[in-house]
């Protein structure tokens, strides 16, 4: 039990095995004079699934501490700014019907809760009122200048990415820069020891691959968590009843054709379908419940979305994927830990799959036991903040659905129904009739989604906030002032920014500069 911690197995490539491994090395190499070494064992038969091509601002700090320059990495894996998400016919399904979920914070979040005091303004929506992303999205400018240095931003932002692309390209940078040791094989057993613990996996054509520490990244597999060690897997398909995506890619009309500097979701019948742009093609899906509708349907769906913006849509290649939403009940089981779809995976309503590959392999790296007697209590404290973790993400996902008037199917019906709520968002709701959501509302110092981002669902989705305390006369004054600084910088921003397609372009040409 006091052995030292120097050597990790990672099990599984894909963006959770690279991120994971990419993670661990730069902080090992970064930190530490003990020598650790890393191998990542990858199968050359099983394709990457391919639907994660958004991401969260995390990333950018994710790729910065892993030493990769954001201009090879914008330039090698079709990369595109994204500043939030637009949700599209969600609340009524009229044709007008939308709302934004920025990534920029309200203006002084961190002192002043706007909420009210829109709530008495009463002009316009949420975000646009609260911050100036939702008007750059709307005009499809970006979210900094070819002057800002990489990594820096003039609005928060995110990534669209070819999740194919970026695999090969933190391959190539964890292999080359840091270290990382690299096997093309097929694990095919599992040796235990005596302890219960993975003293080694069996490969095909490597013989035995011995380590400290297993790293579970075999996607829906699950091979160490999943098959060997039999961790039950926690539904929650009776909270989001979403079951099937239909993904396809959808080529530009012309080169020129502007690139949406934010994620696009609108609500269909008995789901949603996402739009991503990247500098080559979009990326568009239906997520839907095989509940109430049949493939056919939601395929004929896809096809309607498409076609105004291409007229070929039904000549496009369709790729079918199961959703089984929910997690494993623990994440960490003797000296194993699963990270990316092995741990559990949820609709990508929210682009939740890429964060917690990035915050389970940051805790990992942070918390990485330095010899087996200390795992036990590492793996506890990880265990607990995952299975919070999932569940605030679960919340939040069923937030989208239940706030919803749509009453023109079963789907959204039954989304509204008490028994799929689950107990700690109706505690918050309930909270929320007669307070506005705040940081206090929430018990942790790292929240997945802080209460900003449940302020722009629920004020974007006509949620109706009744505080009998009323507001001081001071302070609704304050908060007046900062909702016209924020019109004032909105309007100098959107005659300063360029487009998102031109700011790409630039950096492709030019690059940006180095920090």
């Amino acid at each position: 039990m006091t052995n030292a911690v120097t050597s990790i197995v990672i099990v599984g490539g894909g963006t959770a095995g690279w991120i994971t491994a990419g993670t661990l090395a730069a902080k090992i190499k970064r930190e530490h004079e003990a020598n650790v070494s890393i191998t990542l064992v990858e199968s050359p038969d099983i394709p990457t699934i391919g639907v994660g091509e958004g991401t969260w601002p995390t990333m950018r700090t994710t790729l910065k501490k892993m030493g990769i320059s954001e201009t090879d990495f914008m330039r090698e894996c079709n990369v595109s700014f994204k500043q939030g998400a637009k949700f599209a016919q969600w609340t009524t399904g009229t044709p007008d019907d939308f709302y934004y979920h920025p990534l920029v914070l309200p203006t002084d979040f961190d002192n002043t809760n706007l909420a009210p005091h829109w709530h008495h303004h009463n002009k316009g929506s949420f975000s646009e009122n609260v911050c100036y992303q939702e008007a750059l999205c709307e005009h499809g400018l970006a979210p900094k200048l070819i002057t800002t240095a990489e990594y820096d931003a003039v609005a928060n932002y995110a990534y669209h990415l070819d999740a194919g692309a970026f695999s090969e390209f933190l391959k190539r940078h964890c292999t080359t820069q840091l270290g990382v040791t690299h096997i093309l094989d097929n694990v095919v057993s599992v040796k235990a020891a005596t302890n219960g613990d993975i003293s080694a996996v069996i490969t095909q054509n490597n013989g035995d691959i011995d380590g400290d520490l297993f790293i579970d990244c075999t996607g829906f597999k699950s091979l160490l968590i999943g098959q060997h060690y039999n961790t039950p897997f926690k539904s929650c398909r009776d909270v989001l009843f979403a079951d099937r995506a239909l993904a396809v890619h959808v080529p530009y009309p012309d080169e020129q054709s502007p690139i949406a500097s934010h994620t696009i979701s609108t609500a269909q019948t008995s789901g949603w379908i996402w739009d991503i742009g990247l500098t080559n093609r979009r990326g568009v899906g239906h997520v839907f419940s095989s509940a109430h509708i049949s493939d056919d349907q939601a395929h004929q769906q896809l096809l309607s979305y498409i076609t105004p913006s291409y007229a070929n849509a039904d000549s496009l290649s369709v790729k079918s994927i199961d959703i089984d939403s929910g997690h494993r009940e623990k994440f960490w089981v003797n000296n194993c830990v699963a990270v990316g779809l092995s741990a559990g995976f949820l609709e990508p309503l929210e682009a939740s799959a890429l964060v917690l590959v990035e915050i389970s392999a940051s805790m990992i790296a942070e918390q990485l036991p330095a010899n087996r007697a200390s795992m036990n209590i590492v793996a506890k404290r990880f265990n607990e903040t995952f299975l919070y973790r999932w569940q605030r993400i679960i919340d939040f996902l069923k937030l989208h659905y239940m706030l919803s008037k749509r009453i023109d199917s079963k789907f959204w019906i039954d989304n509204r129904e008490s028994s799929s709520i689950p107990d700690s968002l109706n505690e918050l709701l309930t909270i929320w009739q007669h307070q506005y959501p705040w940081h206090g509302d929430f018990d942790r110092a790292v929240e997945v989604f802080p209460a900003a981002s449940y302020q722009y669902v629920l004020y974007g989705m006509q949620f109706n906030t009744c505080d009998p305390r009323g507001i001081a006369p001071d302070r609704h004054q304050h908060a007046l002032n900062l909702i016209r600084k924020n019109e004032k910088y909105t309007h100098q921003l959107l005659g300063s920014m360029p487009t998102n397609r031109a700011l790409i372009e630039k950096i492709n040409q030019y690059g940006l500069q180095p920090v």
